[in-house]
């Protein structure tokens, strides 16, 4: 079941939604707002901006949603392909006037290359644990063109635990999330919030350079890899 995509689709055509809960692995469900899918770049924080404006050549903005990012690239007369894997966030993009979509899988992606790969809103989460991330910088070396650059923003989220003790079998920052819509339920999936340190040292080990570009006072940043080379 499409969850997400159901509530997408209700902002898009009434303009509103019902709530859209947030089920995760740590503490009390939160309400999640839809809108913020559909804002302007007037309403977009420094750290997504700033993403946006490093960006070059032919991009890959993976797990789209509804499109923001890729309609304010187009903007600026950069070639974007907006992917994602929901069928009513992908026909969300196309009705908006984003004018290369694609419905898949990123990890099933082939025989494409671009000069940017860009995953907002901690869209490098989608990779699930550390393990996963550890695969993804070894794998997404393919999708590169030559001096190609990874962009991407996520999270230390060391202050949940302020009250509660740490996981002791797996890295704090490895979640489960569960969408809740209109009474239904979709299934658990694992997401990945990583701490710079870690960031660091996973991107040394995988061959990358890394860079920290912008952070913010709630933890937050933006950062930058490119594959060493030579």
């Amino acid at each position: 079941m499409d969850i997400f995509g159901e509530a997408l689709q209700d902002q898009f055509i009434k303009g509103t939604t019902e709530t859209l809960w947030l089920h995760n692995s740590y503490d009390a469900p939160e309400e999640m707002p839809v809108d913020i899918f559909f804002r302007g770049p007037e309403e977009m924080p420094e750290i997504e901006l700033k993403a946006l404006a490093l960006c070059r050549g032919t991009v890959l903005d993976a797990g789209a949603g509804a499109g923001s990012h890729a309609l304010w690239l187009q903007q600026q007369k950069i070639e974007v392909t907006a992917l994602d894997i929901s069928e009513k966030a992908t026909a969300i993009m196309k009705q908006r006037g984003v004018k290369q979509v694609l419905r898949q899988d990123l990890f099933s992606l082939k025989g494409q290359q671009f000069d940017t790969l860009l995953l907002l809103m901690n869209g490098i989460g989608l990779t699930g644990s550390i393990a996963g991330l550890q695969d993804f910088l070894q794998w997404s070396k393919s999708l590169l063109k030559k001096d190609g650059q990874l962009l991407f923003d996520s999270s230390d989220i060391a202050y949940l635990y302020q009250d509660i003790d740490f996981p002791q079998n797996k890295y704090y920052g490895e979640v489960a999330y569960q969408y809740e819509y209109k009474q239904q339920k979709g299934n658990w999936f694992n997401w990945l919030y990583v701490d710079q340190a870690m960031l660091l040292k996973l991107a040394k080990e995988a061959g990358w350079h890394c860079e920290i570009v912008l952070e913010d006072e709630y933890d937050q940043y933006l950062a930058r890899l490119r594959p060493i080379t030579g």
